[in-house]
């Protein structure tokens, strides 16, 4: 079944940076795992974004976001020997669509980069938020920060921009190694599950409109 191949791919942990992980025995590992199974199970994409009953949203976000981020870190470990300075000299998807970077901290100002640095210090940034506690708590006993549905869909929309920048400058070389079925199934479920709880733009989405009317259609 394609599915259990998609899930093989992305299991091998063969990402360009550690792979996060769930504590066993808390309520995200089993909601984690949850997923997982629906995915094994062959349901149809569309339904196993749905936030399963009972359960809290911003928990099943959070574990989205955490198994997108790793996904997407495989995914660009496929191709970040091909993007460098010299092929990808600014963070672009196509010739329409540039993405500057601003993390408050190093660039105060938006400012242009070669595709590896911002992907690199996206990730970084990604990570730091996911590891923080205070912003993805670990426990039930402390509630997440008002600030975190925001936050998610900060992470989400920067995580989109990595998908924009390989399917349109690398998409030959997911192609070259047979994971083009294995991208576009991950591609398929980060869609379904931001537009299900409306979490990136229409405008950010904007530059993948046409590959995602003619892929996702389950």
């Amino acid at each position: 079944m394609a599915l259990n191949g998609f899930l093989e791919f992305f299991q091998k942990g063969k990402t360009f940076r550690p792979k996060k992980r769930f504590t066993a025995g808390t309520i995200r590992y089993s909601l984690h795992k949850q997923a997982q199974a629906s995915l094994q199970s062959g349901i149809n994409l569309r339904q196993a974004v749905c936030l399963p009953e009972g359960e809290n949203l911003n928990d099943w976000i959070a574990v989205h976001v955490v198994d997108f981020f790793n996904r997407i870190n495989l995914i660009y470990g496929t191709v970040s020997e091909y993007c460098n300075e010299t092929t990808c000299p600014t963070m672009s998807g196509g010739s329409r669509y540039e993405y500057l970077w601003a993390d408050s901290e190093n660039y105060k100002k938006p400012t242009s980069l070669p595709a590896p640095k911002y992907i690199e210090l996206l990730m970084d940034w990604a990570e730091a938020q996911i590891n923080n506690e205070t912003v993805f708590p670990v426990s039930t006993d402390v509630p997440f920060p008002k600030t975190f549905p925001a936050l998610s869909r900060k992470i989400l929309t920067r995580l989109f921009r990595v998908f924009v920048h390989v399917y349109i400058h690398h998409f030959d070389r997911i192609v070259s190694i047979g994971a083009e079925a294995h991208v576009n199934t991950c591609y398929k479920h980060f869609y379904y599950f931001v537009q299900e709880f409306d979490l990136i733009t229409s405008k950010e989405l904007e530059p993948l409109h046409e590959m995602s009317a003619k892929i996702c259609k389950d």
